[in-house]
């Protein structure tokens, strides 16, 4: 049990290495991409991913396990991603980031309320404090905070959303299913439920574009990498450690953003993005510590 809490962490910090990078990607595509045509379109190549790497079909669930399915996909597949594109049209993206990184802490709340685990302890509230203060030093980094009420509301939705997506794929991995073929079930899910907003969000179809390598080579990185591996190695670690010690590793994504820039983009680092990153790493490992939620360890077979 203790290696397969190993490969979870493992898994838990390649997830939100990729995550941390995708926004290079997303950047370059939205120049002649819509952000719900690149949501679409790199969902479309997970799930077909998904499909050859496991062509096996997901037999023998309840309806009762469906609705979960179907639950799943639509928090973790499709509101969360149009929630958060919508709140960075209508505020700054410093603030979706820090808002976002509160979702640990939603999680936290919904897996006692939910999943019956142990309240968190102190040390769960001290590490998100420090963590959070990291992320707003990153995040704003000497800016102005500037409230804008209808985005910033929209964000803090994302965070809970994906909180419900959490605590909602914990309850999948209890179903004793194959992450991949639980995973591409929710991927078929969030995608028939995204289908709706393509008209309400100027989608078009049209498949000229990705006659340019940099588009195809940045969607298939968004759907190979970000969407189908990082699903599947997201969802098992949330099976190997739990929903809410998986979810502290999303304050590192801010982290992973400060050092992509720093490298591929050439972006100098402030003193502050440095403090901003040391209290982040210290949040993080102080939450995962081992006084961290005994009881969902337990029932995760963790503890000895």
């Amino acid at each position: 049990m203790k290696s397969n809490n190993t490969v979870g962490h493992m898994a838990a910090l390649l997830t939100i290495i990729i995550w941390g990078t995708t926004f290079i990607s997303t950047k370059i595509l939205l120049v002649d991409f819509q952000p719900v045509e690149i949501l679409f379109f790199r969902f479309l190549v997970g799930l077909l991913a998904l499909f050859l790497v496991c062509p096996h079909r997901l037999k023998g669930t309840t309806g009762r396990q469906e609705l979960t399915f179907a639950a799943a996909g639509l928090c973790g597949i499709c509101l969360y991603y149009l929630l958060e594109n919508i709140a960075l049209t209508c505020t700054m993206a410093s603030n979706v980031g820090v808002i976002i990184s509160v979702a640990p802490f939603f999680t936290a709340l919904l897996s006692h309320l939910v999943l019956k685990g142990e309240r968190p302890e102190a040390n769960f509230f001290a590490g998100f404090a420090a963590a959070m203060a990291g992320i707003i030093l990153i995040s704003f980094n000497g800016s102005m905070l500037e409230l804008n009420p209808i985005g910033d509301l929209l964000a803090l939705l994302a965070a809970l959303i994906w909180a419900c997506y959490s605590v909602l794929t914990k309850k999948i991995s209890s179903y004793g299913y194959h992450t991949i073929l639980t995973t591409r079930r929710v991927f078929c899910y969030g995608i028939l439920f995204m289908i709706p907003t393509l008209f309400l969000f100027d989608f078009r179809p049209g498949l000229t574009r990705f006659a340019n390598p940099v588009h195809l080579l940045n969607l298939i990185f968004l759907g190979l990498g970000a969407s189908a591996l990082c699903f599947v190695t997201w969802n098992f670690a949330v099976k190997a450690l739990g929903a809410v010690r998986t979810s502290v590793y999303i304050y590192m994504v801010p982290v992973i953003t400060v050092v992509t820039s720093v490298i591929i983009l050439h972006e100098k680092i402030t003193v502050l993005a440095i403090v901003g990153t040391v209290l982040t790493l210290a949040g993080l490992l102080l939450s995962e510590s081992r006084l961290f939620l005994r009881k969902e360890e337990k029932e995760n077979g963790l503890e000895k």
